[in-house]
């Protein structure tokens, strides 16, 4: 950095000990923002869980009943998800903030007590409140959540359907069988089941994909990186 540059950066002072207190509220309050909006995460995942159960009963609760509830189900989950990518988006911004100071204020802290550590976190923190921002993409947000729990509630919703067309009402003996089981209404079977595939595709693509690319977030992420 050259002395020019250097001399731009505003000069960052000590905390006095009633700004300390300050912050600790802050913390505070950015913690139980970032809880309650944990719950409103955990609320929808568990909407999800309990009406891919309620399909799975019906679906199951006879021979002759219809694998359609297991397929109509997925609209659903898909609806709970973009409800649970909004609230994650907000669970972030509370999250990364809390965080921040965790990383920058509370950890400098406990290990020397020097707080200022040339990173100018402050001003980032400050910009931050300023302009409030999402630190996440909708897609990011979205591709989180297929990996933490969509990916395995449509692992399940899948493996379900299969193994009712395969034995319900008695078990299949072609491929032909099975993609004529799998027939809704006009749309083939074979049509079904390709939807089916795509749909589980583009899930683990998702999943597969956020990870490499949170990875690479957690590279570039230091003092003047992401908060998200």
């Amino acid at each position: 950095m050259t002395q020019d540059s250097a001399d731009d950066q505003p000069e960052l002072r000590r905390f006095t000990p009633a700004e300390l207190g300050a912050l600790a509220h802050l913390y505070r309050g950015e913690i139980y923002r970032s809880t309650v909006w944990r719950t409103r995460l955990d609320t929808t995942t568990n909407w999800s869980v309990v009406t891919l159960g309620v399909a799975l009963s019906i679906t199951f609760s006879s021979r002759d009943a219809s694998p359609l509830p297991l397929v109509l189900v997925g609209i659903l989950i898909l609806l709970f998800l973009a409800l649970e990518t909004r609230r994650y988006r907000y669970f972030n911004v509370w999250r990364a903030r809390a965080r921040w100071m965790e990383k920058h204020l509370y950890v400098p802290m406990l290990r020397d007590g020097v707080l200022d550590d040339g990173t100018n976190w402050q001003l980032t923190l400050a910009d931050d409140y300023r302009s409030p921002r999402y630190h996440v993409s909708y897609l990011v947000a979205m591709s989180r959540r297929i990996r933490r729990n969509y990916l395995w509630i449509l692992v399940i919703q899948s493996i379900a359907y299969m193994g009712k067309l395969v034995v319900h009402p008695g078990p299949v003996d072609s491929l032909a069988h099975f993609a004529e089981r799998a027939r809704i209404g006009p749309i083939p079977g074979v049509a079904v089941l390709a939807m089916g595939l795509a749909y589980i595709t583009v899930f683990a693509g998702l999943a597969i994909w956020v990870g490499r690319e949170d990875a690479r977030r957690a590279t570039l992420r230091g003092s003047q990186g992401p908060m998200g």
